[in-house]
């Protein structure tokens, strides 16, 4: 992953903030100075926020769990969907249904419906339909696609969520900390940056402000996946290696060697006494002839 530089911060505008009379006074300890009535980010506390956040995400990966992309601003829609494709994560870029999360058995259901719908257009089912159904099941299936399109293959609740402007998506966050997921956030000086779990302090308003920020993130991502999968060939490769003895030749377990073809120990009988061919309870012995019995 390319390191990140206070020069490029500072081209892509990260620093600048909102005016002084908007400001949210929690966020004094990220604002490096004032100048013409607009606060001024400090990028050095930037850099440090942004490189534990990267960390934090990047054990997330890692470990398989799955990361939600959140941001419904019509400038950082594009490249939340994009960067969020990039790794396979789902997003919610068009609008926060609520209950998204706290109520995800029904939002499961409108993604069957959806699947249903996708499975109908596939494999020719719809044709049956008339026109006028065709044309309410695509509208049907248009909208859904808009709105759950980025959570359709979200089997289970995301481990945690990365959003940009934690203010317009307060809703997003409130249902988090009621489950008590993970949030990492671009965080504006109008903003509470004790809202969220990460806090990046950065422009939320600038398209390459959110790009720059949102990128750096993604890649830390796609480190700990590629570790993760990189991790998962060695233990392939480890379970295939043969062992071997002290003479030097590989050790392959037969279990048929040891025991008989219905599990029995080889030469016993199926109660594991006497020879394979003996009907007694003494080893090798045979029972008396009948005879012999009634005298």
């Amino acid at each position: 992953m390319e390191k990140i530089t206070y020069n490029d911060l500072l081209e892509a505008g990260v620093h600048f903030g909102h005016l002084r009379k908007k400001w949210n006074p929690k966020m004094l300890p990220y604002i490096f100075m004032e100048k013409k009535g607009i606060h001024i980010i400090d990028l050095n506390k930037t850099l440090e926020k942004l490189d534990e956040a990267a960390a934090a995400l990047k054990t997330i990966a890692r470990s398989g769990k799955k990361i939600m992309f959140v941001a419904t601003k019509k400038q950082a829609k594009e490249i939340m969907e994009e960067q969020a494709r990039r790794v396979g994560m789902p997003f919610a870029t068009e609008r926060w249904l609520g209950g998204m999360l706290t109520n995800f058995t029904t939002i499961r259901k409108s993604i069957k419906k959806l699947q249903a719908i996708d499975k109908m257009l596939v494999d020719g089912s719809a044709e049956n339909m008339t026109k006028k159904e065709r044309l309410v099941l695509g509208r049907e299936r248009d909208k859904l696609e808009k709105v759950i399109g980025g959570v359709a293959q979200l089997n289970r609740l995301p481990a945690a969520l990365l959003i940009v402007d934690i203010g317009h998506e307060h809703i997003a966050i409130a249902e988090a900390h009621r489950l008590n997921i993970t949030t990492f956030g671009m965080v504006d000086t109008n903003c509470d940056p004790n809202k969220v779990d990460f806090a990046v302090p950065a422009n939320d308003d600038a398209a390459k402000s959110i790009a720059i920020i949102v990128k750096y993130l993604t890649d830390a991502i796609v480190e700990g996946l590629e570790e993760r999968a990189k991790s998962k060939e060695e233990m392939d490769e480890a379970a295939r290696e043969p062992e071997f003895d002290e003479n030097g030749e590989e050790i392959k377990v037969n279990i048929n060697e040891e025991e008989g073809r219905d599990g029995r120990k080889e030469g016993g009988n199926r109660f594991g006494k006497g020879p394979r061919g003996g009907g007694g309870n003494k080893p090798g012995g045979n029972r008396r002839p009948m005879a012999q019995r009634k005298k």
